[in-house]
């Protein structure tokens, strides 16, 4: 089997037809002059942008109606991949007859799909989604140019992940509502992950600030501090052991622990047991409190009073 057959029956079967004729017969590609642009009596857009994570570049010229905004005609210059002259090329196409404003509505998934055969069949490899991230984002570059702007200005949200362009804000939101659990939950709900999956966890192409497992982890943690949280506000006596100790550790901490620990003191909880109708705490006193003759008296009182009211009237707290 020759090497081109191999290829053929793996690499190139991840690549839609459009783009592999767009690659090498692009429609756009080319420069517009400022000659050009004075025919048409349109003022000249001149973007570059470059992707750092695999050196790629694009240059994108736009002859813009100065009366209407209207892009009246769009050209690229790529330095890349094949892929990269692909989707800057469909970009490209994708701007002309749109205003500006309009222009700068056209996401990356926008390019993709216009990349793609059948509606339903991706028209790159995931690895590949960065290069119409990047087609994206000098068509922010070219509008910035023409407004006079920041290209800051249409980035709006913090966006985690770059190929499907989902913010932090919308992961967040869908985390919660659906109680996701999995990356593949979270793809599933709204693709960010599917395509290069830098945006999963540490060690992809491209460095994140923040990725997919870290928002996993946070809602995890939240979880767990609502269970926590509702265990406190159940009746004492409906808890589970676990429940009790969590919610007894929990008024300790909030209405005891420091006072203890200002006067070289603390307190540990031993283990809680029902004795009848009551709940008996036994608990150890740590450092100054060991010794302390109010450990079995005003201490003691306190301690035992604060978690009647907190918890349960039948609390009894019995020092060891």
């Amino acid at each position: 089997m020759g090497i081109d057959s191999l290829i053929g029956g793996t690499i190139w079967d991840e690549y839609s037809q459009k783009v592999c004729e767009l690659i090498n017969n692009p429609k756009n590609m080319g420069e517009i002059t400022q000659e050009q642009a004075d025919a048409l009596q349109a003022k000249l857009i001149v973007a570059d942008f470059g992707a750092e994570s695999c050196g790629d570049a694009v240059r994108l010229y736009w002859a813009v109606d100065p009366k209407t905004d209207v892009i009246l005609e769009s050209k690229f210059k790529s330095f890349g991949c094949g892929t990269a002259i692909a989707s800057s090329d469909t970009m490209a196409e994708l701007c002309k007859g749109k205003t500006v404003d309009e222009a700068v509505k056209i996401t990356n998934i926008d390019v993709e799909k216009a990349m793609r055969d059948t509606p339903d069949v991706p028209a790159v490899p995931p690895q590949k989604m960065h290069c119409s991230v990047m087609a994206y984002d000098v068509i922010k570059k070219a509008a910035a140019l023409y407004k006079g702007v920041d290209i800051e200005s249409f980035e709006h949200e913090k966006i985690v992940c770059e190929c499907a362009r989902v913010s932090l804000s919308t992961l967040r939101e869908v985390i919660r509502l659906n109680d996701l659990t999995s990356i593949e939950q979270i793809t599933d709900y709204t693709k960010a992950g599917a395509f290069c999956k830098s945006c999963i966890r540490p060690g992809g192409h491209e460095a994140r600030d923040i990725y997919l497992v870290d928002l996993l982890e946070e809602y995890q943690k939240e979880k767990l501090a609502k269970q926590a949280d509702s265990s406190y506000d159940a009746p004492f006596a409906q808890m589970t052991i676990v429940q009790r100790l969590k919610a007894v550790e929990k008024v300790i901490d909030d209405n005891i622990r420091q006072m203890l620990i200002m006067d070289g003191g603390n307190i540990e909880i031993l283990d809680i047991k029902e004795n009848g109708a009551n709940f008996d705490i036994y608990i150890r006193y740590l450092g100054a409190c060991s010794g302390c003759a109010s450990s079995s008296s005003g201490t003691l009182f306190a301690i035992e009073s604060i978690l009647k009211d907190k918890l349960d009237e039948n609390i009894r707290v019995i020092p060891l």
